[in-house]
């Protein structure tokens, strides 16, 4: 199987162009980068490396072309044998041809919008673009793009609060390690976009309020250390909904008191790009950066990814650390990946997660995280899988029951069986538990002031927010709501035998068994309607701590512009089984192409 054929080097050339491109080729890393050591982008592109380092480059071509002619009956048979993938026994240039494929290496042109972390990288490394060219046409981007209403719309997407200063600095120094090093990780270079309530030392973190415009911390949190470690471009901060408070994304952040801005679909800029996380999902659908991040605790990755046909992962709770994020409730909260495709997604998910002693759930993790999410990058996934789906989670709305009608035929088409399955007693309990929000804020808000919260920050409690008259006036009641939680309320709802606790471990150990009585690899079910949601169903995922992946499932309308409108298709399953959920979610992908590209956002001319 193949996750992309590059064009790296043609099987008639080969044999003229491989010294030169020993040379021209940017060198192997070596043990001495500190990025991600996750496999890059297994099995394609790793499977025939002969050279130890989890890829395939012209180091590898080397050892290959000086072992050409070399037979199973050679004593250095066994150090090349691997890529005699036609299995004739002899090392052929067609064998050398085979591996070239598996180069990440595409000197032909380059065209960022829609471009992945293969794209990049693959163009990165044969010199065609670098690290700089693609940050600067991002921030070339968003600068034409974000606060202006473009022909045919209705509204400006408002989906970006700051970009980074220090962005194309940080690209500089991605080039020059692929340049010393090569191909250090996937996503060595590569621009991300984070939801403005993950901490940054380099961009104030303003969890979309005015109150703390001037929030500049220290350090990062432990997630974007990940990414940095890994060589990201910490590109920009993305618009959400004031504190996470809700599915709209109006913010308030850098205007005046008072004042407060909706973020808008680039596929039809009349309606919400959705939240908490809109701002990501607008400006990651938009092509305005090439990666994007979220939080997630009640849908609030997964209804912009939904509303902007991206794909969503909402992590287990405990697979990535929540510290330096400011919280909304932290019995559900999880940060994740937003992306235009679920191998972006997984080369994202695998650079965020880890054990973070300043996160104790993430202990929870040992022994359940793969060496790279990308291994399960099949499109062979569906094969044999067996899918469950609850009727009543599809709603009633005529296009995306048409659309999950589809999504179903096309499952089986590629080996699923999907079956409709009776809820057990005490389903609908599960769905219907509230959200921590309301009483865990104050509390979990309270923790990150102490521990991150700007030391000039005057706004230290939600008192103060309300004294400055800067935040999204509008949610006053909300606010005053969440602040006169007492500490006892907290304690019953979301200490160790509290209520909400508790009903979250039975909710997790009653779907587990739903999925294992039913032999079931997954649940799936439609994250949202076109721009609503649909009953409770993002809440079963948060209701139970399980992991859930959305992809885009089909159109159901269209949008300003000509853009077609969609929805996605959801996947639920076990703890820890984000590998498996990203296999069947990518095969899925991969069958339907149902990510299609905002018409009033094309390439800049």
């Amino acid at each position: 199987m193949s996750i992309r054929l590059t064009r790296a080097l043609a099987a008639s050339a080969v044999l003229g162009v491989v010294s030169a491109a020993l040379v021209a080729t940017p060198a192997l890393a070596d043990d001495s980068a500190d990025y991600s050591t996750a496999a890059m982008l297994a099995p394609y592109y790793t499977d025939l490396d002969l050279t130890g380092d989890d890829q395939v480059t012209t180091a590898d071509l080397d050892v290959a072309f000086a072992q050409l002619g070399t037979t199973s009956a050679d004593p250095s048979w066994s150090t090349v044998s691997v890529i005699d993938e036609d299995g004739d026994g002899v090392i052929t240039i067609t064998d050398l041809a085979d591996l070239s494929q598996r180069m990440i290496y595409d000197d032909g042109p380059f065209e960022l919008v829609e471009a992945d972390v293969v794209d990049m990288q693959a163009a990165m490394n044969a010199g065609v673009t670098t690290s700089v060219e693609i940050t600067q046409e991002y921030l070339d981007r968003i600068a034409a793009y974000d606060t202006t209403v473009v022909s045919g719309g209705t509204r400006a997407l408002h989906s970006i609060i700051s970009t980074n200063d220090e962005a194309l600095a940080a690209a500089a120094a991605a080039d020059e390690t692929r340049a010393e090093q090569g191909m250090t990780s996937m996503l060595l270079g590569v621009p991300i976009a984070l939801k403005d309530n993950y901490d940054t030392y380099d961009m104030p973190t303003t969890a979309g309020c005015g109150c703390w415009d001037d929030n500049q911390t220290t350090t990062d949190a432990a997630m974007v250390t990940g990414l940095r470690n890994a060589g990201a471009v910490i590109l920009a901060k993305a618009s959400l909904d004031e504190f996470a408070y809700g599915f709209v994304s109006e913010y308030s952040s850098f205007q005046d008191p008072g004042q407060t801005t909706l973020v808008a679909s680039p596929y039809d800029t009349s309606k919400t790009a959705g939240g908490s996380s809109g701002g990501t999902g607008a400006a990651i659908s938009a092509n305005l950066a090439g990666i994007g991040f979220g939080t997630d605790t009640g849908g609030s990755i997964r209804v912009p990814s939904s509303y902007n046909q991206l794909v969503g992962i909402r992590p287990t709770v405990g697979l990535t650390s929540r510290d330096g994020i400011v919280p909304l409730a932290l019995t559900q909260d999880t940060g994740g990946p937003i992306a235009r495709s679920v191998t972006d997604a997984a080369v994202a998910l695998d650079a965020v997660v880890g054990v973070d002693e300043a996160d104790p759930i993430t202990q929870e993790q040992e022994g359940n995280v793969p060496d790279s999410y990308t291994e399960y990058l099949d499109a062979d996934s569906l094969q044999g899988a067996r899918i469950g789906y609850v009727a009543s989670m599809l709603g009633s709305d005529a296009a995306t029951i048409a659309a999950f009608t589809a999504a179903k035929a096309a499952l089986e088409a590629q080996g699923a069986t999907v079956v409709e399955i009776t809820p057990p007693t005490g389903f609908s309990a599960v769905l219907s538990e509230a959200s921590g929000s309301t009483n865990e804020f104050k509390h979990d808000l309270t923790e990150y002031i102490n521990s991150h919260l700007a030391e000039n920050v005057t706004a230290r409690s939600i008192t103060d927010i309300l004294a400055t008259g800067n935040y999204v006036t509008s949610r006053t009641s909300t606010y005053n709501q969440r602040n006169a939680v007492t500490e006892e309320t907290y304690e019953a709802w979301a200490g160790t035998d509290g209520t909400h606790t508790t009903a979250i471990a039975n909710g997790n150990t009653l779907v587990t068994a739903m999925l294992d009585d039913n032999d079931l690899d997954a649940l799936i079910y439609p994250s949202t309607n076109s721009y609503s949601t649909i009953g409770t169903n993002m809440r079963l995922s948060p209701n139970t701590g399980m992991p859930a992946v959305t992809v885009p499932m089909g159109t159901t309308g269209t949008g300003e512009g000509g853009s077609s409108v969609g929805v996605n298709l959801e996947f639920l399953g076990r703890d820890y089984s984000e590998g498996p959920l990203i296999g069947l979610a990518y095969a899925f992908e991969q069958a339907t192409q149902a990510r299609t590209t905002p018409a009033l956002y094309g390439a800049l001319q």
